[in-house]
C-alpha cells in the first residue's frame, strides 16, 4: 500500500470507529461517491452506511439504502443528500435531486429535508425532489406532515395519501389532490414502484469496504458550508480538520462573511476577552434548512 493510500485509510479510521452504522447501500448503479468525514470515498454496493454520510450520484445513477429499522431509501441521480439523525430520528437532508423513502410501523420517525420544502412521514413511501428554485412533496401512500423549509420554522400542513406539494422560491406551498405531469415525466423509473428489500442477498457475504479517493476540497465542502444555520454547527466540526490545508484554510478566509461563525476558529485571539461571537445554531428546528 502507498503512503497516499494508507494515510487516507488512517484518516478515516477514527471517524469509523466513532460514527453509528445505520444500515447498508443495497443496489449502487453508475457513479456513487460518499463523503465520510473529510474523505471521499468510492460507494460499493453492499456497502454499510454511517451516520453524518453524504451521498452523491451520478447521472445516470440510483442507490438504494436500507435502515436497520426498516425503512427503504432510494436516492436518484444527480443527487446529494446528508444522512443524519441521532436515536430513532433519521434526516435525509436532500441538496439537489431526488429521493423516495418508504417505512413501516416499525421505521422510526424521519424527515425528509429539502430546501424549500420538508415531509416527516407518518408510515408509507414519500417522494420528495429539489430543483432549481422548487420543491415537491408527493405523498404516495401513509400520512405526513409538510412544513415550508423556514428558518424557525414555516407554515405546516397535514398530508394524506395522494396529495401533492409544491413550492417555489419566495412563494408560499401549492397543495394538489395528484402529482404534475411535468413531476411524473422527470420522476426518477424505479420510484414508480414499491422498493423491494435486497438487505438478504448480502447475508453470509464479506461487507466490502469504500475506497477513500481524496480529501474533500472547498469546492465540494461548500455546498454544505451554506446549507442553512440550523446545520453548520455540524460541519463547523466536521470539516474544521480541514483548515491544515493552505487552500482551504483561504478559500474560507475569503468567504468568511457567508459563514461568520468560522471567525473564531480562524482568529481564536480575536475573542480571548470576549464572551460573545458569531456561532451557528447547534440543533436546527423543525422544517429548518
Amino acid at each position: 500500500m502507498n503512503r497516499a493510500l494508507l494515510f487516507a485509510v488512517l484518516a478515516i479510521l477514527p471517524s469509523a470507529v466513532r460514527a453509528e452504522e445505520l444500515g447498508a447501500f443495497t443496489l449502487m448503479e453508475g457513479s456513487v461517491r460518499v463523503l465520510r468525514g473529510t474523505m471521499v470515498l468510492h460507494g460499493a454496493e453492499g456497502m454499510r452506511f454511517q451516520n453524518g454520510d453524504i451521498v452523491e450520484t451520478s447521472s445516470p445513477g440510483f442507490v438504494q439504502a436500507e435502515f436497520s429499522g426498516g425503512t427503504i431509501a432510494a436516492i436518484g441521480p444527480s443527487t446529494r443528500v446528508w444522512i443524519h439523525g441521532s436515536g430513532s430520528q433519521r434526516d435525509l437532508v436532500l441538496m439537489s435531486g431526488w429521493v423516495k423513502a418508504e417505512t413501516g410501523a416499525g421505521g422510526g420517525t424521519y424527515r425528509l429535508v429539502g430546501p424549500l420544502l420538508t415531509a416527516s412521514p407518518k408510515g408509507g413511501a414519500a417522494i420528495v425532489h429539489a430543483g432549481s428554485g422548487v420543491g415537491e412533496i408527493y405523498v404516495e401512500t401513509g400520512t405526513a406532515t409538510v412544513s415550508e423549509a423556514e428558518s424557525g420554522g414555516g407554515k405546516t400542513v397535514a398530508a394524506k395519501t395522494g396529495q401533492f406539494f409544491t413550492r417555489h422560491a419566495g412563494k408560499s406551498v401549492a397543495v394538489g389532490s395528484r402529482p404534475e405531469d411535468a413531476f411524473v415525466d422527470a420522476m426518477p423509473r424505479p420510484f414508480r414502484d414499491t422498493l423491494p428489500p435486497r438487505i438478504s442477498h448480502f447475508a453470509g457475504k464479506k461487507t466490502p469496504e469504500p475506497k477513500p479517493d481524496h480529501e474533500i476540497s472547498y469546492a465540494e465542502a461548500e455546498p454544505w458550508l451554506k446549507l442553512g444555520r440550523g446545520w453548520r454547527r455540524s460541519f463547523e466540526e466536521r470539516f474544521q480538520p480541514r483548515l491544515k490545508d493552505a487552500e482551504f484554510r483561504r478559500s474560507v478566509e475569503q468567504h468568511i462573511a457567508e459563514y461568520p461563525e468560522w471567525d473564531r476558529i480562524l482568529h481564536p485571539e480575536k475573542y480571548e476577552n470576549s464572551p460573545t461571537a458569531p456561532s451557528a445554531t447547534s440543533t436546527p428546528p423543525p422544517g429548518s434548512y
